[in-house]
C-alpha cells in the first residue's frame, strides 16, 4: 500500500511509514492553509483601515 493508493475509508490500517507521511501531508496543507487565510485577513485590515483614513 502506497499513499496513492490509500483510502481514508479503508478497513486496513496503515504502516507507521504511511500513517507519518499522511499526517506530514496533512500537517503541510494546514501551514499553507493557514498563511494563506492570515495573508488574506491582514490584507482585509489594509483595506478597511484605509477606507477609514
Amino acid at each position: 500500500m502506497t499513499l496513492d493508493t490509500y483510502k481514508l475509508t479503508s478497513t486496513e490500517e496503515p504502516s507507521d511509514e504511511l500513517l507519518s507521511q499522511l499526517m506530514k501531508e496533512a500537517f503541510d496543507d494546514a501551514r499553507k492553509a493557514d498563511a494563506e487565510a492570515t495573508a488574506r485577513y491582514f490584507a482585509e485590515l489594509k483595506r478597511a483601515a484605509a477606507k477609514i483614513r
